[in-house]
């Protein structure tokens, strides 16, 4: 594995440097949506550190040849899905988020190709060393994120399939595939821990409020283009209020349920840790003006904040229980 590993991740770079003078590193961050790259980082990490507390005795050292892997597999994956979509709505982006590099004009499309399809190679190739669970995993991720940004589908024009989309994506698809993954690793088999179906209860509410709250600023090129998201159809206040509604309930289910069931964790830490999310959470909701577009973004950036959380808290329940 470390071989092809390493051959294609070179080529990647390599992608990098092809695209010349336009695509230095900090383009290719920007193209790489960093808050994204930032929450797959921190899921497969929080189920690292699940499967050493639950499956390895809390040796933190344990299979870190694996974990390496996986979190190079999820990057990949994570660019090819942002970057297809990048690749398809160079216009609507122009309007929308003309600070993307490819609507900037300082990524080329062809170079932009280039990186999609070499995020796209890396992971399948890791996969096919690694198992069923990985493959399935990746193949996923990658079917899902083109159906979302590509004709013929492009889910993305439906307000229902593009939420859910996204949701299953992020919630399930990288919780249970990441998860199997390292137990089979452990020699655990296929059991999923009690604590993995506990991020997928938290994580549905919160991808489900990112998949709508990520559209409410974009109005104006979703309008233009007939992308007819639940924010052009319903305004902003219906959308908003959805989506605060969603993430609170997730926050005050993990605080009790969540924490009734999770019985290995520390109940102090998710308990303590989930009602001062909703506090900050409420903090934050009743400061956004929603004719402002730079606060209805600054809220929603908050709100992957508090996604990270998430799976720090859930993790560090476990290393404290």
């Amino acid at each position: 594995m470390s071989r092809a590993g390493e051959a294609l991740l070179g080529a990647l770079v390599r992608e990098g440097s092809l695209a010349g003078r336009s695509a230095p590193p900090m383009v290719l961050w920007r193209f790489a949506r960093p808050h994204t790259i930032v929450g797959t980082t921190l899921s497969v990490l929080s189920l690292y550190a699940i499967a050493v507390v639950q499956l390895a005795g809390g040796a933190l050292d344990a299979k870190l040849f694996d974990l390496l892997w996986t979190l190079v597999a999820a990057w990949c994956v994570n660019v090819f899905i942002v970057g297809i979509n990048q690749l398809e709505d160079v216009e609507i982006d122009r309007i929308n988020k003309p600070f993307l590099p490819i609507a900037a004009g300082d990524l080329s499309p062809a170079a932009g190709r280039r990186i999609v399809a070499a995020s796209a190679v890396i992971p399948l190739v890791l996969a096919v060393t690694q198992g069923v669970p990985e493959l399935v995993a990746v193949a996923l991720g990658l079917a899902v994120g083109t159906a979302y940004s590509v004709p013929p589908l492009r889910l993305k024009r439906f307000p229902a399939l593009a939420s859910l989309s996204i949701t299953f994506v992020r919630s399930v698809v990288v919780n249970v595939g990441v998860w199997l993954h390292f137990s089979r690793a452990f020699g655990a088999g296929y059991e999923i821990d009690p604590a993995v179906w506990a991020l997928i209860a938290v994580t549905v509410p919160f991808s489900f409020a990112i998949a709508i709250l990520k559209d409410m600023p974009d109005v104006e090129g979703d309008r233009r283009y007939a992308i007819a998201t639940f924010s052009v159809r319903l305004g902003a206040r219906p959308v908003f209020a959805l989506g605060l509604a969603v993430l609170t309930l997730g926050e005050l289910g993990m605080a009790t349920v969540g924490a009734a069931l999770l019985d290995e964790g520390s109940t102090a830490v998710m308990v303590g840790g989930h009602l001062a999310a909703a506090g900050v959470l409420w903090a934050c909701a009743v400061r956004v003006d929603l004719t402002e577009r730079a606060s209805i973004t600054r809220f929603y950036m908050r709100v992957w904040l508090l996604f990270f959380l998430e799976y720090a808290i859930v993790a560090l329940a476990y290393l404290a229980g």
